[in-house]
């Protein structure tokens, strides 16, 4: 199957190339590379994919619309897995308008390639930020999603709503995965594991916000990608039953978190990186931090009903394998 990826230099569409290879599919990415992280770890995950006859990467902003809707015409992807966007809680602060131009623009330009194209499922990455303010666990795809705390989730929530528009009005069959803290090798340096891991090394104090009063679902990036492989094997379907509150009862589109379902401490989840490190950390203790959340927790009993899906891997587990690939990759 031809299937394009947008953002195979990052790192959760990196993975998912990766495991769409090493199945056999031919696969496309569009990606611009950009400064927002360290290049070079983005171009060394390339090099991860370019053994592979069947892969191609387009360096391509897409908010170049014209130009997404020629790649498009050229490559006519039956699938499109589309995971590039500005990441990012705190740096939208500062940074509204890469969201803009990234998130909101580049989005418009893939749903309408999508459209012209005839593609027969378009699956997006959403997040858990979307549920902002809500308080009630765990964060279910029934609850209300109007009250994001960053504009970055807000514009995540504004690709589900123009998703669903584009569902219903072109039967383009779409699906928004919402990630919870995805973790693992060949992470993102501006997350807590990247962070926290060359901060104990260095032997520098590492900062646990809300006084380290945190739990995240953190979200192994194996088991990530086998949620998104299995929901893209699928292409969405209208649905008129009542109790499908993640899908719509007018358009071929639907909603699913995508996490591990076990909160963990944040002081455990130094504590693992502590002990895969062999080395304390220094902890600066800070208050919670604007747009940020004490809690994630994923429902992942809608993935768990159509597609059997059951992540399996411990975060001591993970955090060992990132520690490890950390090492490696750096020399250490």
């Amino acid at each position: 199957m031809k299937i394009l990826v947008t953002g195979a230099a990052g790192f959760i569409g990196n993975h998912v190339a990766l495991s769409l290879l090493d199945a056999g599919h031919e696969v496309l990415s569009i990606d611009n590379c950009n400064a927002y992280y360290d290049p070079s770890l983005k171009a060394a995950r390339l090099e991860r994919l370019q053994s592979y006859a069947a892969f191609e990467n387009i360096k391509l902003d897409l908010s170049e619309t014209l130009k997404v809707l020629d790649v498009f015409s050229k490559f006519c992807p039956q699938r499109v897995i589309h995971l590039a966007a500005q990441a990012g809680v705190r740096y939208s602060f500062d940074h509204p308008e890469a969201y803009v131009s990234s998130n909101l623009v580049g989005f418009f330009s893939v749903l309408e390639a999508c459209r012209q194209a005839h593609v027969e499922h378009l699956i997006y990455a959403s997040t858990s930020s979307v549920y902002g303010a809500n308080k009630e666990m765990p964060f279910s795809e029934k609850a209300p999603v109007n009250h994001p705390l960053s504009f970055y989730a807000a514009t995540k929530r504004s690709n589900e709503v123009m998703a669903h528009a584009y569902s219903h009005l072109y039967k383009i069959p779409t699906t928004g995965v919402r990630f919870f803290t995805v973790y693992g090798p060949w992470g993102r340096p501006d997350m807590a594991l990247f962070k926290f891991t060359k901060a104990i090394l260095t032997g520098e104090p590492i900062i646990l916000y809300n006084y380290g009063k945190m739990k995240r679902d953190f979200t192994y990036i194996d088991d990530i990608v086998t949620g998104v492989i299995k929901v893209s094997a699928q292409p969405a379907e209208i649905s008129l039953e009542a109790k499908d509150i993640d899908k719509s009862p007018v358009a071929p589109y639907r909603i699913y978190n995508i996490g591990n379902s076990a909160p963990v401490d944040l002081t455990d989840y130094v504590r693992a990186i502590e002990e895969a490190l062999g080395k304390k950390a220094t902890c600066a203790m800070a208050p919670l931090q604007q747009g940020d959340v004490p809690e994630t927790y994923a429902d992942t009993t809608a993935l768990q009903r159509d597609f059997s899906y059951h992540p399996n891997t411990p975060v001591a587990e993970g955090v060992a394998r990132f520690v490890t690939w950390y090492k490696d990759f750096y020399n250490i």
